[in-house]
């Protein structure tokens, strides 16, 4: 079994917790069926936010999935000028015996413009 890493990002439209929540949510959910993996497969989650986002911690999100005995951090993004504002970024590290190839990163709505060379 390999270690693998999948990158993934969604867009808020508001700054609010519940919102937060869900977006971050869906993200995650997309994340682990797209690449069929289950909490179990997952080794640690790294989420980073813009810096324009204060109402919660993206991690929340993923402990109301139930995802609870996974190592999550999360940390700000750089505060670039013209970067696009309200972003959530997921790294998370998996066991995987796909290729790095078969690897399926997730980049929803307006996210997708971050990474155009990987989104699916």
């Amino acid at each position: 079994m390999a270690v693998r890493a999948v990158r993934g990002a969604v867009q808020l439209e508001r700054d609010e917790a519940g919102h937060m929540d869900e977006q971050v949510s869906e993200l995650l959910t997309a994340i682990l069926e797209r690449n069929a993996l289950t909490a179990d497969d997952l080794i640690s989650i790294w989420f980073t936010a813009t810096p324009d986002l204060h109402s919660d911690f993206p991690a929340a999100a993923a402990r109301g999935l139930g995802i609870v005995d996974v190592p999550l951090i999360c940390a700000q993004e750089l505060d670039i000028e013209g970067a696009m504002p309200r972003v959530v970024r997921v790294l998370a590290h998996i066991e995987s015996d796909k290729p790095r190839a078969d690897v399926v990163h997730v980049y929803l709505g307006a996210a997708g413009a971050l990474r155009k060379d990987i989104a699916q």
